[in-house]
C-alpha cells in the first residue's frame, strides 16, 4: 500500500503539468482552474457526506473566511499561476521550477526566526543557484521570461499560503478542510477569470476533445484520487519517504512533456533542474534527521492539523 500510494503521487501528480499543457491549448486558463476545483470539491463533499454524514461538512464562518485565505494562497496564485504560465513555457519547466517550493519554505522559517541548519542553508543557495540557471533561459529569449516570473510568484504563493495555514482557523478533518479549500479556491478562481476577460474564450465549439479529457483528467485524478493518496501516506509513512514526490515529480513532467507533447529539453534545464533537484533532497534529507533529543527511529508523518490540500503541490 506504502508503495502504490507513493506511485500514485509520483505518476498522477508529476503528469498533471502536462495535463495543464494540454487544457490551455484551447480552454481559458484561470476559468477551466476555477471548474476543476469547484467540482472536485463538490465531489469530494458528496464522499465525505456518504462515509460521514452532511453534518460533517458544516463549518463556521471562520473556517469559511480562512478556506479562502489558504485556497486564495494555494489555488488562484499557486495554481492559476502555472496555468497562466504554460501557455507560454514548457510544462516540464513549469515543473523544475516550482520544485523550488520546500527551499521557499526554509527561507520563510527563516524569516520568522527559526534556526535554520548549516546543510540546508546550503541546500537552499544551492537550489536558487539552479533558479538562476533557469531564469537565464528566459533572459537570453530560449523560453518566455514572463512564464518563468510566473511560476516563481506561484511557488512563492503556494508556499506562503502552506507555511501560514497552521495558525489558521480551517476544518480540523483534513478532507473537509480541503473540499472548502478548493470550493474557495474555485470561486475565487473563477471570479478572476471573468475579471480578466476570458469569458468570451468559453466557446465549447473550440474545446478540442483532448483538452476537455485533460481538465476531467486534473479533476478526478490530480485533485481527488493523488491528494487521498497524499493524506493516507502523511499518516502512515515517514514525510522524509512522502516528500520525495518533491523531487520526482518534475523528473516525470519533463519525460511525458518531451514524449508527447514534443517539448524541448535544453542543457540550462539539465544543468538547473539537476541542481534544484538535488538540493531539494538535500533540504528534505537534512530536515528529516533526528535532532539529539529526538528518537532515533522515525514514525509516520501525521497529518497536518491544517488539513491543507499540500504543503508542496500547486499543480
Amino acid at each position: 500500500m506504502l508503495w502504490f500510494a507513493l506511485g500514485i503521487v509520483y505518476v498522477v501528480w508529476g503528469s498533471t503539468y502536462l495535463a495543464i499543457a494540454v487544457v490551455v491549448k484551447t480552454m481559458p486558463p484561470l476559468l477551466s482552474a476555477g471548474v476543476r476545483f469547484i467540482v472536485a470539491a463538490l465531489l469530494m463533499a458528496v464522499i465525505i457526506a456518504i462515509a460521514k454524514g452532511w453534518r460533517s461538512l458544516r463549518i463556521g464562518r471562520a473556517q469559511v473566511a480562512a478556506a479562502f485565505v489558504v485556497g486564495g494562497a494555494l489555488l488562484l496564485g499557486g495554481n492559476g499561476l502555472v496555468m497562466l504560465a504554460e501557455q507560454k513555457i514548457p510544462s516540464g519547466l513549469a515543473a523544475l521550477l516550482i520544485a523550488i517550493e520546500p527551499l521557499v519554505v526554509v527561507v520563510l522559517r527563516a524569516a520568522n526566526s527559526e534556526r535554520i541548519g548549516r546543510g540546508t542553508l546550503l541546500g537552499v543557495l544551492a537550489g536558487f543557484l539552479g533558479v538562476a540557471l533557469l531564469v537565464s533561459g528566459g533572459l537570453t529569449g530560449e523560453f518566455a521570461l514572463i512564464g518563468i516570473v510566473m511560476v516563481v510568484l506561484a511557488a512563492i504563493s503556494w508556499s506562503v499560503g502552506s507555511f501560514y495555514s497552521g495558525s489558521l482557523p480551517l476544518p480540523a478533518d483534513p478532507f473537509v478542510s480541503s473540499a472548502a479549500q478548493m470550493l474557495a479556491g474555485g470561486i475565487l478562481l473563477t471570479v478572476v477569470g471573468v475579471a480578466a476577460g476570458e469569458l468570451p474564450d468559453v466557446t465549447p465549439a473550440n474545446f478540442a476533445p483532448e483538452s476537455l479529457l485533460a481538465l476531467a483528467y486534473l479533476v478526478v485524478f490530480g485533485s481527488i484520487i493523488a491528494f487521498s493518496a497524499y493524506t493516507w501516506l502523511l499518516q502512515h509513512a515517514p514525510v522524509s519517504k512522502v516528500m520525495t514526490f518533491a523531487y520526482v515529480n518534475p523528473v516525470i513532467a519533463i519525460f511525458l512533456g518531451w514524449l508527447i507533447l514534443n517539448e524541448p529539453v535544453t542543457g540550462a534545464m539539465l544543468a538547473g533542474g539537476g541542481l534544484i533537484i538535488a538540493a531539494v533532497a538535500v533540504v528534505i534529507r537534512t530536515e528529516s534527521r533526528p535532532s539529539p533529543q529526538a528518537p532515533l527511529v522515525e514514525t509516520a508523518a501525521p497529518a497536518p492539523a491544517s488539513g491543507s490540500v499540500s504543503p508542496s503541490r500547486p499543480a
